[in-house]
């Protein structure tokens, strides 16, 4: 009997069941490869942006901010949000935020099906973002005072998620990540609406860091400037199974639902705020200008139709 172990699949059509199942297979792998395409950058460039801010954040814990500053996790945090959407924009559209992902399907531009995988892929990303530092401090947490705390004067939880300062409420703490994500993708939408584009091609990443890092230098004070669900969610959950516990969950009267719930409410915000004083303008002169251009082209049309109509009438 011939030895067919190193056959190729689907290499055999002798009948149409053979045909069929061939089909099919060919069906699923490509049906596959475009999700890994599309959603597999989200998750290896999300972790990669995790891994810049939240080793900002590390070096400034624990290191007693002799190793950074307020202004340079800000810096980070923008900075990575520039270089993921340089380097997956093309692939995936690089959202990096289920905010995002989300104000796209709102306005149409995103079909409603992909934003639970980009929300589980960018969540993953923030996970094995947080593992990474995890990892690469590990050391210096056993050192610090408060290891594994995640509250007080000596906590680590907020390395690599979000907490509210001492100072601030729920009710508060929903207001400032629904302005701050409000303000996120009205900033976000001007750059990417393709009837309102002032930024030159190849500089909206650019852009789009400097928006993280403008929102952060003047709305991180409260509780950190989350605006994304993703980059909080993942990585307390990766704190939560890493050592710190349930308490990531618990503490402040349950506010991990803050960050995670909160950027939604803003990002309706945002989306109605922009289409009222932007994305319907704007739109409507598109469609103006088009219809001008269209009747331009009728008009232009109609003599030569004529001239053509004469000749023929002579040459009959």
């Amino acid at each position: 009997m011939k030895d067919q172990t190193n056959q190729p699949p689907c290499n055999y059509l002798g009948d149409f069941g053979a045909l069929s199942m061939c089909h099919e297979s060919l069906e699923t792998v490509e049906s596959t490869d475009r999700i890994n395409r599309i959603f597999q950058p989200e998750d290896n460039y999300f972790h990669g942006l995790k891994m810049f801010g939240c080793g900002s954040v590390a070096q400034l814990v624990l290191s007693g901010g002799s190793h950074g500053m307020f202004i340079t996790v800000n810096f980070a945090f923008g900075f990575a949000a520039t270089l993921g959407i340089l380097v997956c924009g093309q692939v995936s559209g690089g959202h990096l935020n289920p905010a995002v992902t989300f104000a796209l399907c709102l306005l149409g531009r995103e079909p409603w099906r992909k934003f639970p995988m980009y929300f589980l892929f960018q969540t993953i990303g923030g996970f094995f973002g947080a593992a990474i530092i995890f990892g690469m401090y590990y050391d210096a947490l056993w050192d610090h005072p408060g290891s594994y705390e995640v509250s007080g004067p000596n906590a680590t939880a907020g390395i690599f998620a979000t907490y509210p300062g001492n100072h601030l409420t729920i009710v508060n703490g929903f207001f400032d990540q629904i302005i701050g994500t409000a303000a996120l993708i009205v900033c976000v939408l001007a750059i990417v609406d393709p009837y309102n584009n002032p930024i030159p091609q190849g500089l909206e990443a650019f852009t789009v860091g400097f928006v993280v890092l403008v929102i952060g230098l003047s709305m991180g004070f409260n509780s950190g400037y989350a605006v994304n669900p993703a980059r909080d969610l993942g990585p307390r959950l990766f704190t939560a199974i890493a050592g710190w516990g349930v308490e990531v969950f618990t503490v402040r009267n349950g506010w991990f639902l803050v960050p995670v719930c909160a950027p939604f409410l803003g990002t309706i915000v945002g989306v109605v705020i922009y289409q009222l004083m932007v994305g319907f303008h704007v739109e409507g002169e598109a469609r103006d200008f088009k219809s001008k251009l269209e009747e331009s082209v009728a008009l232009t049309d109609v003599p030569k139709n004529e001239k053509t109509n004469e000749k023929n009438k002579n040459m009959h």
